[in-house]
């Protein structure tokens, strides 16, 4: 395998974003699996906006199951509407003030709230690459 084709494999990208925007949105799956109270505040913030609290569940859809699927290519483009889906929700629920925000060093607020959506998107259009358990 030459240098060009290692540097010119639009395969070897889509599976990098991938592996990326899975592997971390995955941590934050995890970190609620293992603090239950997480979800039950969702809940709260949920039930302050007028929705029904056990809509709060879905954040293991959003951030366990869907990178699932996108880490191992398995519907790829459904696991990240699905990541996107739950990253609006959380914006719209707790971060709305910050949408034009910037921290103390000029970032953006939102930067990884930011990245985890539009690397959602760009998988959507995207897709899987060929190296997934189910290319798309």
């Amino acid at each position: 395998m030459s240098v060009i084709s290692l540097v010119d494999n639009d395969a070897l990208g889509k599976l990098i974003v991938r592996l990326t925007l899975g592997i971390l949105m995955l941590f934050h799956g995890v970190a609620k699996i293992l603090n239950p109270g997480a979800v039950g505040f969702i809940g709260s913030k949920l039930a302050e906006a007028g929705l029904p609290s056990v809509i709060a569940y879905g954040v293991y859809v959003g951030e366990v199951i869907a990178p699932v699927m996108i880490i191992l290519g398995i519907f790829c483009r459904f696991g990240a509407v699905l990541t996107a889906g739950n990253m609006v929700v959380a914006i719209g629920l707790m971060h709305m003030g910050e949408i034009f925000a910037l921290t103390q060093t000029g970032g953006w607020a939102l930067e990884l709230q930011g990245f985890f959506l539009f690397i959602s998107l760009a998988i959507i259009f995207l897709g899987s690459g060929k190296y997934a358990v189910r290319p798309d």
